[in-house]
């Protein structure tokens, strides 16, 4: 482990001091919930810092405001495939206001609230490890820094910001913050990227009326789920009039004006990107562009290297499982979770590793026994277009990659009559991946209407290890789309009934 540095905070005695036993760098939803999990049901004190709103990426610019504008529009794409009812039409005003309350109007005092009410205590300003168990927090309006001192530990949960390649940074670029926040409609709307930002924001500026270009540097979308799930969506969005090119890459850029005229607001004059694909060179225009081409984890200006460490170390470092919560080659009394460790960007995986590492940070005080982690715990994944794509743990190819004796089973999504009903015109896959050896499920990808409220019951049967011949006695209610889970059963080889 590198050498750990003493503190390079000058001291001032106008410069507030703040001790507490736990302190917190980023208080989006995984901060939050490691502070609640490590103090709960003790005498012990949380701080949390933040630069932003507290709640984070998620609450804002993610997860909860591109829900509240796909849902609206999943309701319709249904109505449109049942007869017996009228299309509903799109509200644009409606539509984004319906975005703004669920973001509370980009307000975070009912955040804050919560968590004092828990027993936090929040800190604005941006936060900086500047020596061991010591945060030193910028003061947003200029004020004297606060020096937050950690008796037990500090966690870094700072989250990840979107990644922008050096050729397309001149255009000021909307990343998935503005598409989010959208204010001002684009008539042309260029897409970098072929992953879930990119898929789910195209299902919803097509809807809104932007002509979507979805450019993807890939032969496929969605790349690392199961092929027919990139397929389905790929049809799906070419429905909705949205131009995917596969095996594209943006080569050069220009763009006139160019600068961040506010969230969701279009960034400048016309771009003009030169992409190349098997054909050659040639041009694409647009109004504007979205880049959604990933994220990294926020660790840049953190104070690493006050302590000897580096982002690498961080995101290198194993999962935490020894006793004392800690991975290496961190010290004990630091921790990282959510997008900040590198592992799972996504929000509901973060608030996870957050509950296991907080409850063991308690458990350090309590003398309580920690919670034990089963052997396996996959990370499950909805993504919202339409048709709905969620999966958890393996694909059939990482499956066998891994060394399983693979065995899997197909049915089509409206293969069971409950699927069946919630459409006129049903399309979709679902697919479990068995090994053979342990008659065990070790992964599930469901395509189609509603898909992500089947995912959980494949999450249980991984984690818990339940075997095939017990898979087939948890009886489905009919008509429900649980009845796949019966015919996905019965396409397995009849000998794992009895394994």
């Amino acid at each position: 482990m590198a050498p750990h540095a003493q503190s390079t905070v000058p001291q001032s005695a106008s410069a507030p001091e703040i001790t507490a036993d736990v302190v917190v760098i980023g208080g989006g939803p995984v901060g939050e919930n490691v502070a609640q999990y490590a103090i709960e049901g003790t005498d012990q004190t949380a701080v949390l810092i933040e630069g932003e709103l507290l709640g984070g990426e998620c609450s804002y610019y993610a997860c909860m405001p591109s829900k509240a504008l796909l849902r609206p529009l999943a309701v319709a794409d249904a109505a449109a495939h049942l007869d017996g009812v009228s299309t509903p039409e799109v509200d644009t005003a409606s539509l984004l206001a319906r975005r703004d309350t669920w973001v509370s109007q980009y307000d975070d005092t009912g955040q804050v609230e919560w968590a004092e009410g828990a027993g936090m205590r929040v800190v604005r300003g941006h936060g900086r490890i500047v020596g061991e168990r010591e945060v030193r927090v910028e003061d947003p309006d200029g004020g004297p820094p606060t020096l937050a001192h950690a008796t037990r530990a500090v966690v870094i949960a700072t989250g990840s910001q979107a990644v922008v390649p050096d050729a397309l940074q001149p255009l000021s670029p909307w990343t998935s913050r503005d598409a989010t926040g959208v204010q001002e409609i684009p008539g042309e709307l260029l897409i970098v990227g072929g992953g879930v930002v990119a898929v789910e924001a195209a299902t919803w500026m097509a809807a809104l009326g932007s002509h979507i270009t979805l450019l993807v540097r890939g032969d496929a979308l969605l790349r690392g789920m199961e092929p027919f799930a990139g397929e389905h969506v790929l049809g799906a969005l070419t429905a909705l009039g949205v131009t995917v090119q596969l095996g594209t890459s943006a080569v050069s850029a220009e763009r006139a004006d160019a600068r961040d005229s506010g969230l969701g607001r279009i960034h400048g004059g016309r771009v003009t990107l030169q992409v190349e694909d098997a054909q050659g060179r040639r041009e694409v225009t647009g109004d504007e562009i979205l880049v959604a081409t990933g994220r990294t984890p926020r660790l840049a200006d953190v104070g690493l290297e006050t302590i000897g460490l580096s982002p690498e170390d961080i995101t290198g470092a194993q999962a935490p499982t020894s006793d004392d919560a800690t991975g290496a080659p961190l010290p004990s009394w630091l921790h990282a979770v959510g997008d900040a460790s590198g592992e799972a960007p996504l929000t509901h995986w973060g608030k996870y590793r957050a509950r296991v590492i907080g409850q063991a940070i308690r458990a350090g005080v309590t003398g309580e026994a920690l919670e034990p982690v089963p052997e396996t715990v996959p990370v499950p994944q909805v993504v919202f277009t339409d048709p709905q794509v969620t999966s958890v743990g393996l694909t059939a190819e990482q499956a066998r990659e891994a060394g399983h004796d693979v065995v899997t089973s197909q049915v089509p999504f409206g293969g069971a009559a409950g699927s069946a009903l919630l459409r006129d015109d049903v399309s979709g896959t679902a697919q479990l991946v068995v090994d053979r050896g342990t008659a065990t499920l070790i992964g599930a990808t469901f395509v189609g209407p509603e898909a992500s409220e089947l995912i959980h019951a494949a999450t249980i049967a991984i984690v818990g290890q339940v075997p095939v011949h017990v898979l087939r006695h948890a009886v489905p209610s009919y008509p429900t789309s649980s009845e796949l889970w019966l015919r996905l059963l019965e396409e397995l080889p009849t000998e794992l009934r009895t394994t």
